[in-house]
């Protein structure tokens, strides 16, 4: 190997590393406060006589760091587009950690009255601002640092960031649940994991001090310049390509979200189960999608991204025709089959997801473009996702509606891929605008 080959493949082990850990990091922060949404927000900040209505008002605090999502991939979209890719993934890791640490210090009702709940809100929403910058910063930095014959596999990993923060999240919850007493738990340790964000960060943060800016923009900026709204530019000649990422992240981020957090609240608040069998089979599903994402995304890169995104598709529609019935029986073996087949499914759609949408953008556009057809999805999916179920069983007791809601978005995903053309392979600095 020469010392150039050598150079190029440390720096892309930096990038996927840095990119990696840093969105695991982010998404361990996102993910504490759904989960504690579906535990103890409810009781803590919505103290009202129904616990179902405590937890949809929780579930609503929850929803609005999605709404602050798409804001944010427009902010720093535009700004990554303009000056880099690197030094708004540093500020997006800082914002984040800062406003995770802060909620695990919030005062509750009881102490605050309803000082307590629309500080949470204020919290939840810079969470939002801020992993709304994050992915399409961590993805595009991979991806155009990556050899085209392999930037499936290698811009998967920040992609596994999200289920590793996930795993991170449930087993920090987990180890509390079974540490600490019930009553404690409520009082304090369920602040820990909040709090526990603050060391995270000051790893992830100098982790990625050490990668260089991405090439490709570099590059791209030197002979073209920037533009000088990007976010404008990518809505008037890339107005496709935004509706075919969206489409290829509504049933994806939609099933989720209910896999992995709604089943929560459906187990411990309507079927009245131990909370440490739910967190644990979410522990195992999360681990599970893990391992099997580069598997995935190594196969997109031999057989392309469409294929193994309709893989996923069918995959999750199978596993939800099943999935209720198994939470129902309340067995750990059955928990864990409903939350795993779900979540590994899950993971043949988002493992080569990240470049699939990277390489539908032209370079002077890939950050805003990426970051708003990722993030601009989250609102109508995951931020909805676990209110809708809820809402449907409300209206119907039953889980039928939940299933077909989530095929629903499965077949909208499904058309997305079929109008997207095949991108495994593609030179980014060739990518045209598409109408």
């Amino acid at each position: 190997m020469t010392a150039t080959a050598q150079g190029g493949s440390n720096q892309l082990g930096k990038v996927v590393g840095a990119s990696m850990i840093g969105t695991m990091i982010e998404w361990f922060d996102f993910f504490i406060f759904g989960v504690a949404a579906a535990l103890v927000f409810n009781r803590l900040f919505f103290p009202v006589s129904d616990p179902l209505v405590g937890t949809m008002l929780a579930f609503s605090t929850y929803a609005l760091g999605f709404v602050a999502r798409p804001l944010g991939g427009v902010i720093f979209g535009h700004f990554g587009d303009r000056i880099g890719r690197k030094q708004l993934l540093m500020l997006s890791l800082v914002v984040m950690g800062l406003s995770t640490t802060a909620i695990g210090l919030l005062p509750t009702y009881d102490q605050i009255g309803v000082l307590a709940p629309a500080l949470l809100i204020g919290l939840r929403l810079l969470q939002g601002f801020a992993v709304g910058g994050e992915w399409g910063g961590a993805v595009l930095m991979v991806a155009e640092t990556a050899p085209a014959k392999s930037r499936g596999f290698w811009t998967c990993w920040p992609q596994v960031g999200a289920p590793a923060g996930n795993l991170l999240a449930a087993g920090v919850f987990a180890l509390a649940t079974m540490l600490v007493p019930d009553d404690q738990f409520l009082e304090w340790g369920w602040r820990v994991p909040f709090l526990f964000s603050i060391v995270l960060v000051g790893i992830g943060y100098w982790l990625r001090r050490a990668v260089r800016e991405s090439h490709v923009f570099e590059a791209e900026s030197e002979v073209a310049g920037v533009e000088r709204f990007p976010a404008m530019e990518v809505l008037r000649r890339s107005p496709r390509a935004l509706l075919e990422g969206a489409g290829l992240r509504f049933g994806e981020n939609l099933s989720y979200y209910v896999a992995a957090t709604f089943s929560i609240t459906y187990f411990t608040e309507i079927l009245g189960g131990d909370r440490a069998l739910i967190l644990n089979a979410v522990l195992i599903g999360s681990a599970l999608e893990c391992l099997t994402m580069p598997l995935f995304a190594a196969l997109s890169d031999k057989v392309g991204r469409r294929p193994v995104y309709l893989l996923g598709v069918a995959g999750v529609v199978l596993s939800f025709v099943f999935f209720f019935g198994l939470l129902e029986q309340g067995t750990p073996w059955a928990l864990t089959l409903a939350v795993s087949s779900a979540m590994v499914a899950h993971g043949a759609m988002y493992a080569p997801q990240g470049a699939f949408i990277a390489e539908l953008f032209p370079t002077r556009l890939r950050y805003s473009g990426a970051s708003i057809a990722y993030q601009a999805t989250s609102i109508l999916a995951g931020s909805l996702a676990p209110l809708i179920a809820l809402g449907l069983y409300q209206a119907y007791t039953a889980t039928w509606p939940i299933v077909a809601y989530v095929i629903a978005g499965l077949v909208l995903t499904a058309l997305a891929v079929l109008a997207a053309r095949e991108t495994r392979g593609i030179a980014l600095h060739g990518v045209q605008h598409n109408r």
